[in-house]
């Protein structure tokens, strides 16, 4: 496979990004703010070119990707492919929950409070195993189910046969995500702890199997 750079954007700003809920594959409306968030991406990228473009089905991702795609003025695509493998963790459970009660419900039992204890301690990979293990119908994925379906959506771009080397790939996915895949692909270089903005752009490059982040968080 040629080297590309795949653009992953953070959904703008929903309700549940306000109320501090957690907002797995359960789903809330962009507010006015968010959808100005997807109105200022999409003007920062209007002349990168994109090959292909992707998203999660959820209608904030769906919503977001469509108003960068409308501004772009230097690619022909109308619609991204959408896929439940790009979702957010599903938290289970706790879909809908106040974030801080969650993870303290999932952390304080091992003496980590908070989401940013747990992935100092461990990882973000072990804050989905302690929210897994917290949730009483324990239907909350884990790490490696999570990673089992992510990564089929990595391969979808991969796989696809119209990317050649060089070529532009806009992502739009989620919070928890895209700090998964920093956590994975970042080597080390960039603070998880902390959720992106709404909006922002982080890029990864993908060579073969080769994975690597070269930008977090750009707002």
């Amino acid at each position: 496979m040629a080297k590309i750079t795949v653009y992953m954007v953070r959904h703008g700003q929903t309700y549940f990004n306000i109320y501090n809920k957690l907002q797995g594959w359960s789903n809330s409306p962009l507010t006015q703010k968010g959808q100005q968030n997807a109105q200022d991406t999409g003007a920062k990228l209007a002349q990168t070119p994109f090959v292909a473009a992707y998203c999660s089905d959820t209608t904030r991702a769906m919503e977001t990707a469509a108003a960068i795609l409308a501004a772009n003025q230097v690619s022909h695509l109308d619609q991204p492919v959408t896929s439940p493998f790009f979702r957010e963790e599903f938290y289970g459970y706790f879909e809908g929950t106040d974030m801080d009660q969650a993870w303290y419900l999932a952390g304080a039992p091992h003496g980590m409070p908070t989401f940013a204890d747990i992935v100092a301690k461990y990882s973000i990979g072990k804050a989905k195993d302690l929210l897994k293990a917290a949730d009483p119908f324990h239907q909350a994925e884990d790490n490696q189910e999570y990673w089992a379906r992510l990564n089929q959506g990595l391969d979808l771009i991969k796989h696809n046969p119209d990317l050649h080397d060089g070529d532009n790939v806009l992502l739009v996915s989620h919070g928890n995500t895209l700090l998964s895949l920093v956590e994975r692909f970042g080597n080390g270089k960039y603070d998880v702890s902390q959720r992106p903005a709404n909006g922002s752009i982080t890029k990864l490059e993908i060579n073969d199997d080769e994975i690597e982040v070269s930008a977090f968080n750009v707002q």
